[in-house]
């Protein structure tokens, strides 16, 4: 890991406080350590639900043979992404 050189600033409530601290103390980390072990966890987390998922045998073999599948035409799914859609139509009213 590189040297730390960029922060964050939080603000907390004084119960949101009083409850990191307390985490911390029992896990003898500092409360930086304590929050940027615990956020940098959650964000991992988050991020792995989007780019990794597991399946057991079955599902797998069902995956990999739609997954090997040649395509197919869907009726009119090729007309409804070449039209225009509602984000084409022109902006009236200053609304966004």
């Amino acid at each position: 890991m590189s040297a730390k050189g960029e922060r964050l600033h939080l603000r907390v409530d004084a119960e949101q406080k009083a409850l990191l601290e307390a985490a911390s103390a029992a896990t003898g980390a500092s409360v930086s350590t304590f929050v940027l072990a615990a956020a940098t966890e959650a964000a991992a987390d988050v991020l792995a639900d989007r780019r990794v998922f597991v399946l057991d045998e079955q599902d797998w073999l069902a995956f990999d043979e739609a997954m090997n599948r040649p395509a197919t035409d869907v009726s009119g799914l090729r007309e409804l992404l070449s039209g225009p859609t509602v984000l084409d139509a022109p902006q009236t009213g200053g609304q966004r």
